[in-house]
């Protein structure tokens, strides 16, 4: 489906989408506390103020832009991923490059080569890596959040907790039962607090499915990398582990990942069968990069890493395959 402003699809598909991906922001908040809706408002300010911006400057309609719920969905992903703790100015850059770069900078929504909330992830990630290790070790309350966010407070360490993946990637000596009971950011099968997150994103990827905005074979593909390496280099319980299957899919962002990031239309494939290969070829770089890579959740790096090869894995299968309308 080529995708345009005017087209009453588009607004419909992003509706669902920014409904689906709701309980995924109630159990982030609930987790996390207010930083996730400072983040959410944020980015939001932030992508309309530069989708308006930009198209005004491009002198391009600017109403039917903000009104096809595009920006918004990107604004609503990035509050999804993005440090609940982090400072004001990194949800506001994240979500205008996400914008800028992203998407208007290739001609708007339909044109964009690489996946729009991904850009301005990778981007924030890359240049302020401090910053985004700001998760809360627990949910702060209205007050702590604010003064952690908007910086007008004491900036107290023990409000930053480190998360599972990171806790895994430095591991030297303790077995994974001890990681478990003793470190901040571990829950009951995978991180604290992310393990209900992506529970809440899978029910919502799943309502996406069965309301046939997404078809199920990118997600298929990446949750089937993800299991398959991470199966194979299993080993076991001790010091030097990477992780069970069970934990690598519910930690981190694989559940975003997997429903609402991979499934990305314009930036992903058009034939069912390249899906399955993009979102295979994800799910196996995420395992690669939280494993042996720089940065303990890979995700925004494979799904531009395969956005580059989409045009390839079309070239692949097009020929045999018919392309869905």
């Amino acid at each position: 489906m080529k995708l345009i402003q005017s087209d009453p699809r588009l607004r419909n598909a992003m509706g669902l989408v920014l409904l689906a991906s709701t309980p995924g922001l109630l159990v982030s908040f609930w987790t996390q506390g207010w930083g996730v809706l400072f983040s959410l408002l944020l980015c939001s300010c932030s992508a309309l103020a530069c989708e308006a911006a930009l198209l005004a400057v491009r002198r391009q309609p600017v109403l039917p832009a903000l009104n096809d719920g595009s920006a918004l969905v990107t604004a609503v992903l990035l509050a999804i991923a993005l440090p609940a703790a982090a400072p004001w100015w990194l949800p506001v850059t994240a979500a205008g490059i996400a914008i800028g770069v992203g998407k208007q900078a290739f001609g708007g929504v339909g044109r964009n080569l690489f996946n729009p909330a991904m850009v301005g992830y990778a981007f924030v990630l890359l240049n302020f890596s401090l910053q985004m290790t700001h998760w809360p070790g627990q949910a702060l309350g209205f007050v702590d959040s604010l003064h952690l966010v908007f910086g007008d407070g004491p900036q107290i360490d023990a409000w930053a907790g480190p998360t599972l993946l990171d806790g895994l990637r430095h591991n030297r000596s303790l077995t994974i039962d001890e990681l478990f009971a003793s470190h901040p950011g571990f829950g009951s099968v995978g991180g604290r607090g992310s393990e209900w997150v992506n529970l809440a994103l899978l029910f919502g990827g799943l309502f996406l499915w069965l309301r046939k905005v997404i078809s199920w074979h990118a997600p298929a593909g990446l949750l089937s990398g993800l299991l398959l390496f991470s199966l194979l280099a299993w080993n076991g319980a001790g010091s030097d582990s990477n992780g069970s299957p069970l934990l690598h899919l519910f930690s981190g962002s694989t559940m975003l990942a997997a429903f609402f990031i991979a499934t990305e239309p314009v930036s992903g494939p058009k034939a069912n069968l390249a899906r399955l290969l993009f979102g295979f070829g994800a799910g196996a770089l995420i395992y690669l990069i939280r494993t042996w890579g720089s940065y303990p959740d890979g995700t925004a790096f494979a799904i531009l890493l395969m956005n580059l090869a989409t045009p390839a894995l079309d070239r692949l299968v097009l020929r045999d395959h018919q392309v869905l309308p």
